[in-house]
């Protein structure tokens, strides 16, 4: 038990694959295995055969929609780098005092681990990007498809963090591990 993995935090494991076996015919698109794998509390191996908060499945997806999110999804990180860097170069440039009485995003240099969970202010523009490219996510993740309608309000707190955590989903070589947290439970209510 003590080599055993250990689930701490809840986590959500993706990985891909493309089974070699399954050609497409000239009439159907090319589709790709999202294999998914996430505990709702922290787990040890030793208690998963009677374990009721761990949860795995699957879904085929298109992969010409699964590249075109993912630069979507990287043009989206790059705005939101873009809005960071701006931020920081405002709070450098602005009496402390403004600072703190204002809601701008503030980030130290001292801080710059604590930078891409900082959450970030998206204008106007950067916003309707963001729900545009969530509500693709959430097509294509939701267990009924039909029923998936376009995003209203943004789901989840958008840091670069959680930006980077949702492209790096959507990764075909590698994969992710997401942790709890505001991103964590919005991809579980899409495969739940």
């Amino acid at each position: 038990e003590s080599k055993a993995v250990n689930a701490f935090d809840k986590e959500i494991n993706i990985q891909w694959y493309t089974p070699s076996m399954a050609k497409p015919s000239n009439h159907t698109e090319t589709k790709v295995l999202l294999l998914y794998a996430y505990n709702t509390n922290p787990i040890k191996i030793s208690d998963m055969i009677f374990s009721s908060s761990v949860f795995s499945g699957h879904l085929w997806i298109p992969l010409t929609r699964i590249i075109s999110l993912k630069e979507k999804l990287s043009d989206l990180k790059e705005q939101v780098k873009i809005l960071m860097q701006d931020s920081k170069s405002f709070s450098t440039s602005v009496p402390t005092s403004f600072l703190e009485q204002s809601e701008t995003l503030k980030i130290s240099p001292s801080n710059k681990h604590k930078m891409s969970d900082a959450k970030v202010h998206l204008n106007e523009k950067t916003e309707e990007i963001a729900k545009r490219c969530f509500s693709e996510v959430k097509a294509l993740l939701s267990v009924v498809p039909a029923l998936s309608s376009p995003l209203t309000e943004i789901p989840f707190d958008v840091t670069l963090q959680s930006i980077t955590n949702l492209e790096d989903i959507f990764d075909l070589a590698n994969g992710c591990i997401i942790t709890e947290g505001s991103l964590f439970n919005w991809i579980i209510s899409l495969l739940h």
